[in-house]
């Protein structure tokens, strides 16, 4: 026998005596689920919610008022994730598989890759306003993410309803600058090969949202964050935004992790609590090229090379780049305006004294000029 059926009727006996015969699948299968007990959890939440497996998924849209809410609540996170996502459809073209991406609440926001749209199982759920949540889908890679907060790979029989079973996928939680979980990226085949290897390709992915989601934070000062002996530019590395003043306005998932701070709220926690040094000397060390050696309050030493606003990886913001083309002026002054109302174009809209629709044309016009510089 196969591999790949040998796995599969692993997946039906550890259904069957979840799902059917009220036991544990980790008693069945202690070597081969002690690191996937994240499944049967999943498994008993559906149950407890009144779901059975037989239950036909409808693949529900949510209502269009909220889907313009959920899109207005997400513009940093598809400004970032887009070219990212463009990306990783290249990569995955030749595998039945497709990329999306959903807000927190498991809700699709947006998707990418080769999409068989005469395949109903594929169109069901590549669309924009689509609940995938655990809530309404089932166990799946999506609601396993957010409700986990980790990386998953599901196989087919892996999920909850039977309607479900032909998918295969990868996912990965996406941690915004201030900490909290902002949605998750997904790659999903439909009746395709396992490849969980794709876990590791989708995480790689979402560490590159994340970095784009940091760095548009408005700052002053950008603090390039590893481990002494480690390369800058590496996955992991970590990402500290800081303004004028020293106080944090945003970091990465990496960077969090290195200051021992699972969440950094901007404008709650200043760079005097994570690093034990003059923090206004970090603005002076980046006129150089040079990273520092820097401790921490913990007695641990990072590597830190501080980078002005405007140099390497850091934007800068409009109001101090008067060499920035009026167009992009505009555009990031737009931009500005809708982070400042949390999301809402149309209090970011009246601010500026212009309508709704030209503050989303002006965003997408930036957007398309990102993706061709992608290409």
């Amino acid at each position: 026998m196969r591999p790949s059926e040998m796995r599969l009727q692993e997946i039906e006996r550890a259904r069957r005596a979840v799902l059917e015969e009220q036991r544990s699948a980790t008693d069945m299968l202690v070597d081969g689920w002690f690191e996937r007990h994240w499944i049967e959890r999943s498994w008993r939440r559906c149950l407890t919610q009144g779901l059975r497996p037989h239950d036909r998924v409808s693949f529900d849209m949510v209502p269009a008022e909220a889907r313009r809410r959920t899109e207005e609540a997400n513009l940093d996170l598809l400004q970032a994730a887009r070219p990212v996502m463009s990306r990783l459809a290249r990569a995955i073209a030749g595998t039945r598989y497709f990329a999306v991406l959903t807000d927190r609440h498991g809700t699709v926001v947006e998707v990418d890759g080769q999409i068989d749209r005469g395949d109903r199982r594929a169109s069901t759920i590549a669309r924009v306003g689509v609940d995938l949540s655990e809530r309404a889908v089932g166990t799946t890679a999506i609601g396993a993410a957010l409700t986990e907060l980790k990386p998953v790979w599901l196989h087919r029989g892996e999920h909850f309803f039977d309607d479900t079973s032909c998918y295969s996928c990868a996912g990965a939680p996406l941690v915004g600058p201030d900490g909290q979980t902002v949605g998750m990226l997904d790659l999903t085949g439909i009746d395709a090969a396992e490849r969980p290897e794709l876990k590791n390709l989708v995480v790689q992915a979402a560490h590159s949202i994340q970095d784009a989601m940091t760095l548009a934070r408005p700052h002053a000062l950008l603090l390039r964050l590893n481990w002494p002996g480690c390369n800058f530019g590496a996955d992991h590395q970590g990402l500290l935004c800081i303004d004028d003043d020293g106080w944090v306005t945003g970091g990465n998932p990496s960077a969090r992790e290195m200051l021992g701070k699972d969440e950094a709220q901007p404008g709650l926690l200043h760079c005097s609590e994570l690093l034990a040094c003059a923090w206004e000397n970090l603005f002076d060390a980046a006129r150089g090229e040079e990273p520092l050696e820097v401790p921490l309050w913990s007695g641990l030493t990072l590597q830190v090379l501080p980078q002005l606003a405007g140099r390497g990886l850091a934007p800068a913001p409009a109001a101090a780049n008067p060499s920035l083309p009026l167009r992009d002026l505009e555009t990031e002054l737009i931009h500005k305006a809708v982070r400042e109302a949390r999301g809402n174009v149309m209090q970011a809209a009246k601010m500026l004294g212009i309508s709704r629709a030209t503050v989303y044309r002006k965003l997408g016009q930036k957007q398309r000029g990102r993706d061709e510089e992608v290409h």
